[in-house]
């Protein structure tokens, strides 16, 4: 598990930050950036690069290595370090709050701004590289991919998701950006696993989030990754997250994304809740939404 790097912020000095953007740029180039190559990409003196050196490995912000040469790469930990930085200094976050979930690709954090937002820093290609080089188109092009052009690419395309889709979706107010970082607005509610429908709201709450993916591909874009993991539920409707797989809607594969999605979300309401919600035509249910006339499942029972 990647610890969270808040309580050494305030131990960390500016050169400390721009021995850690050198690394980053080293990076770029070879998984392992060669000792000497630091004070260039760093643009502090050997001296000092030693110091600092020392510094963030103590801080677990880096790695090294001594094999064939004495090599650096930045941590998770130190990639997060950078990504709160800048954002501490564009004044996006004053102060960092708890942990609101860990997952496989994702870590998301509280924290204040003018009022309580969620700071979510992307791990995709960090513990599953070799799946995530497969699966993502966004780098199927690239010879040389890190972890961290992969993570930083997933938070570009999540956070240009959400500009295109709010207001007018149902998703996280998008606020700002930087590396692999998203800051968003905090969602209210509970994720949908973990919580049970009273019987009569079962199927609205079902044509809610079907309503959503249908505006969303009105809007241009299949979310590809639907469950009822990604989805949230409050008193005033339901929020729908984790954008960074979303294709637009003119791709090639969106309809059979689009199908797919609706047989996870269908197929989640009809097992949980099996005595409310009915066999539906999920093929016409599918047309529906590409057509924006969707209403309710009850229209689609075969």
């Amino acid at each position: 598990m990647v610890q969270n790097v808040a309580p050494m912020m305030v131990d960390l000095e500016q050169e400390d930050f721009n021995l850690l953007s050198g690394v980053e740029q080293g990076m770029r180039f070879s998984e392992w950036v060669q000792r000497g190559k630091l004070p260039d990409f760093s643009g502090l003196t050997a001296e000092n690069v030693e110091y600092r050196l020392d510094r963030c490995l103590d801080r677990s912000l880096i790695q090294r290595k001594t094999i064939q040469y004495e090599g650096y790469k930045l941590t998770p930990e130190g990639y997060d370090a950078l990504a709160l930085h800048t954002f501490a200094e564009r004044d996006t976050v004053q102060g960092f709050g708890s942990s609101l979930g860990v997952g496989k690709e994702s870590d998301v954090y509280e924290v204040q701004s003018y009022k309580p937002m969620a700071l979510k820093y992307h791990r995709e290609g960090y513990t599953n590289f070799r799946e995530v080089m497969k699966e993502r188109d966004y780098t199927s092009d690239r010879d040389h991919v890190s972890w961290l052009y992969t993570a930083r690419k997933a938070a570009e395309r999540e956070f240009e998701r959400l500009e295109a889709l709010y207001p007018d979706v149902a998703v996280p107010r998008p606020v700002d950006h930087n590396r692999h970082a998203i800051v968003m607005e905090k969602m209210e509610g509970v994720e949908l696993a973990r919580t049970r429908v009273e019987s009569a709201q079962v199927v609205g709450v079902l044509d809610l989030v079907l309503s959503e993916m249908a505006t969303a591909y009105d809007a241009g874009f299949v979310h590809a990754d639907m469950s009822e993991y990604n989805v949230f539920l409050a008193e005033s409707g339901v929020t729908v997250f984790d954008w960074p797989q979303a294709v637009p809607a003119d791709h090639e594969n969106a309809r059979e994304f689009l199908a797919r999605d609706v047989d996870n979300i269908v197929g989640y309401f009809q097992r949980k809740y099996p005595s409310d919600v009915p066999e539906l035509d999920r093929g016409d249910l599918v047309d529906a939404l590409v057509a924006s006339e969707f209403e309710t499942v009850r229209e689609h029972v075969p």
